[in-house]
């Protein structure tokens, strides 16, 4: 058991693990300095709005795909060669999909998010770069990920965001007084420049609008299954700020939004673990092989091992996070403290839901994850109404810690 648990941590996985963490770890460092930038400029008033926008535009944008993307991934995992016939009904599923949903979207911030004030234009850009223009380039990131091509799959996704950060460092040297507007255009472009880039730039061709299809019936049922992953396997990480914004006044938004994308992103390294892992969980998950039982069990460990080190590192530099976004965001160490009891469970249940893909559990992955997601909304409520702010982060640790037993104890369950 020992020789194979030191042939994984040497071996491919472990490798693509480091390289990809790399990568992952460029992205952190433009993602916190983008969120210093744009969280200092706009104050947690308009942090909170915008945060709260833009969190309910990623969530709907998982759905855009409608799963294709994650049947891509599985299938040129296993023959490459199908990467045609699965792009000829995945482009025209995303484009007829992101329309609808963009629509729902527009709706939903006028009829439901109308208290946090604000325009169209920011929330037309957001919606866009978000619904439509990023699961395109999602499709070309999955291309390369099922092909082992792990960290170039990550500089992808990395591009917009490097050009965000471009956006909001010139905004805060100019600071002009619609900061907001223009940094919204600037984030609907970066995801319009990426996109033109990166298909221009493809060994292959898409196939061409005479080619499309529809799905077949086959290819439709296994999406729906993803989708439904899909969206559960983002809300958690997002729908809290959704939350926030309507459950909280705009500046104890604000001041949540700014703690919470703190911890969200120093779990970067599990994400880059699960990603590394799933071309060869997919070949060899669901044979429930040696091989992959003991995959799985490393990758557990490893994800408990390092959220728990985490919440204690994150516990102990709490009052440098006060001090980086300034006095405008006061209190905002206590926040991340109080967040810490869920930053264990987001690397257990990252970790897990990963696993349940390539088991081919994608239905119950999406079940305890839903379920997560109906403990985030009612909990928050509730604790929110007793509690203040601080009923926010005791709402996310109890769905994170729910969710991440669900999985490790049906996992477990299998393995055995």
């Amino acid at each position: 058991m020992i020789h194979r648990y030191l042939s994984l941590v040497q071996g491919p996985i472990a490798r693509a693990t480091l390289r990809t963490s790399l990568v992952l770890g460029a992205r952190l460092l433009v993602q916190a300095g983008t969120l210093l930038l744009i969280a200092r400029l706009l104050g947690p008033q308009q942090f909170g709005a915008f945060a709260g926008i833009a969190a309910l535009a990623l969530v709907l944008g998982t759905l855009s795909t409608f799963g294709t993307h994650l049947v891509l991934l599985g299938d040129i995992s296993k023959a490459s060669g199908r990467r045609d016939d699965l792009l000829s009904f995945a482009l025209p599923t995303t484009l007829l999909c992101g329309g609808l949903l963009l629509t729902l979207y527009l709706a939903l911030c006028v009829l439901v998010l109308h208290a946090a004030d604000i325009s169209l234009p920011v929330i037309l850009a957001v919606g866009v770069a978000e619904i439509l223009l990023q699961p395109l380039i999602g499709l070309c990131v999955t291309e390369h990920h099922g092909l082992g091509r792990i960290a170039r799959a990550q500089i992808i996704t990395l591009v917009p965001l490097v050009m965000r950060l471009i956006a909001a460092a010139v905004l805060w040297v100019l600071s002009p007084p619609d900061t907001l507007v223009i940094y919204a255009y600037g984030y609907g472009m970066a995801s319009l420049a990426t996109l033109a880039l990166v298909v221009q730039t493809l060994p292959t061709p898409w196939p061409s609008p005479p080619r499309w299809r529809p799905p077949r019936a086959v290819e439709l049922k296994e999406a729906a299954g993803f989708a439904a992953l899909s969206i559960t396997k983002a809300g958690p990480g997002e729908l809290d700020k959704t939350l926030a914004t309507r459950l909280l006044p705009l500046t104890s938004a604000g001041l949540y939004a700014a703690s919470a994308r703190v911890i969200g992103a120093t779990t970067l390294p599990v994400t880059a673990m699960a990603l590394s892992a799933l071309p060869r969980l997919f070949r060899d998950g669901e044979s429930n092989s040696s091989e992959a039982i003991t995959l799985s069990g490393w990758m557990l460990t490893c994800a408990t091992g390092y959220g728990l080190a985490l919440a204690v590192v994150l516990w102990m530099m709490a009052p440098a996070f006060g001090w980086l976004f300034g006095p405008a965001y006061a209190g905002m160490d206590q926040l991340v403290r109080w967040l810490c009891m869920a930053v264990p469970a987001i690397a257990l249940r990252l970790t897990a839901g990963s696993i349940l893909i390539a088991l081919g559990k994608a239905w119950v992955r999406a079940a305890f994850e839903a379920g997560g997601l109906v403990i985030l909304t009612l909990s928050s409520i509730f604790l929110v109404q007793h509690l203040g702010l601080v009923g926010m982060p005791l709402a996310l640790a109890c769905s994170e810690w729910t969710m991440a037993l669900a999985g490790f104890v049906f996992i477990a369950g299998k393995r055995r």
